[in-house]
């Protein structure tokens, strides 16, 4: 953006962009960098930052609502199809079209373009926080158990299992297990490594397909036999502290919580992590699955604040902004330049994984149809509860897959 032009006009002086924003890392740097668009443009940014329930249910009823409480609102990659089918916020098409050298899409993976905001060619956000899914893994204890790092699940679960010692307090694997859309996501991320699908190729669900039903089992077996006590209660912030204590020896987990791996305040692993790409059945393609966040624009805001806005998403997402936004450890990568910056790869030594991870991921593992948050419910409900011992996998994914297909 041209920041200079920007200082000498104020062109947005007097407008107030509110966004609500997830709690994931990149929520405080947004915040602390909205003084300086203030300086450039002259619009206030304010950011609410909510939990990831909260943030579902309070943007959803400003849109049903036409309050217009939120100008901006950071979307999950798998609202994409509700927000399109609702029409709740502004369409980007003309607006990327018609700024495209400014932007320079070409330096934007095209994985997350299309994942993080693109669904059946309405452009509903705008990709800001790519999330790679990989494995952090303690190579201190896998080296001296001689092991390396797995790149198939079947290494994966053997060497959990063999870093398993329940008197040293230490446990080869952790993932979450809450009821909820914790269990639901970490679950899939794994059932799409091993083959399983949550749709079907005709479009319907396949909840309770038989690949699905055998990845559960080998889900629940590892929390069972490698897991840490209380795992099965476990969202984001739990598994990332057991292996940020050191307590879990390896983590499939998305990218945004890397850069804490690597800050001695928070981390005692500092001197032992590696990050490597996600593992995948030695029967089937890997498999490397992609989440994160787009902007969205609340399609019920005036035009002059869908003008400001756009200048927000554009400017945040612009190399050097979004570049500082990274260095300031936000986590949320975007751009092919910032995989091969000095200045990130000196900070972020895991940054060829990302690179790899998006340029040949899959962000539909997840369906991001408009019915996703339902089916990531059913499923919630079904794998916790095989989690906990009150159902075997099969049973769980057919009570899913009833409650599935009455939404069809």
């Amino acid at each position: 953006m041209g920041s200079t032009a920007l200082a000498q006009d104020k062109p947005f002086s007097g407008i107030t962009l509110t966004i609500a924003s997830q709690n994931d890392q990149f929520a405080p740097v947004i915040a602390a960098l909205a003084p300086k668009f203030e300086a450039e443009t002259g619009a206030t940014v304010k950011v609410d930052i909510l939990d990831y329930g909260s943030l579902l249910t309070k943007t959803t009823a400003d849109y049903i609502g036409d309050t217009e409480g939120y100008d901006l609102v950071t979307m999950d990659i798998v609202w994409a199809g509700e927000y399109a089918e609702n029409g709740y916020s502004v369409e980007l098409s003309e607006l990327i079209e018609r700024d495209a050298d400014e932007i320079d899409v070409d330096d934007i993976y095209p994985n997350l373009m299309m994942g993080l905001g693109n669904y059946e060619g309405q452009q509903v956000a705008f990709p800001f926080a790519g999330y790679a899914n990989v494995l952090a893994y303690n190579k201190t204890r896998l080296d001296a158990a001689g092991l390396e790092a797995p790149t198939t699940m079947e290494e994966f679960v053997a060497a959990a299992e063999k870093l398993t010692d329940p008197a040293a307090g230490l446990y080869g694997f952790v993932a979450n297990g809450q009821k909820g859309p914790a269990s639901a996501q970490d679950w899939m991320q794994y059932n799409s490594e091993m083959g399983g699908s949550i749709m079907g190729e005709d479009g319907m669900p396949t909840l309770n397909s038989d690949a699905n039903v055998e990845s559960l089992k080998v889900y629940r077996d590892l929390f069972r036999n490698a897991a840490p006590p209380g795992a099965a209660g476990y969202d984001w912030g739990g598994r990332e502290e057991s292996f940020r204590q050191g307590v879990a020896g390896m983590m499939q987990t998305w990218s945004v919580g890397a850069p804490g791996y690597y800050n001695p305040e928070i981390s005692k692993v500092v001197d032992d992590v590696a990050i490597t790409t996600a593992p995948h059945s030695g029967d089937a393609a890997p498999s490397y699955g992609i989440g994160g966040w787009g902007m969205a624009i609340n399609a019920d805001v005036s035009p002059e604040e869908q003008e400001a806005a756009w200048a927000f998403i554009k400017w945040l997402t612009s190399p050097e902004i979004h570049k500082e936004f990274n260095l300031m450890g936000a986590g949320s990568f975007l751009r092919k330049s910032e995989m091969t910056d000095p200045d990130l790869m000196a900070k972020f030594p895991f940054l060829p994984v990302l690179a790899e991870t998006f340029e040949n991921g899959n962000y539909d593992y997840r369906p991001r149809i408009p019915e996703y948050p339902q089916i990531q419910d059913f499923l919630g409900t079904a794998v916790n509860s095989v989690l906990v011992g009150d159902a075997d996998p099969k049973e769980a994914l057919d009570a899913a897959q009833a409650q599935a297909e009455d939404l069809f």
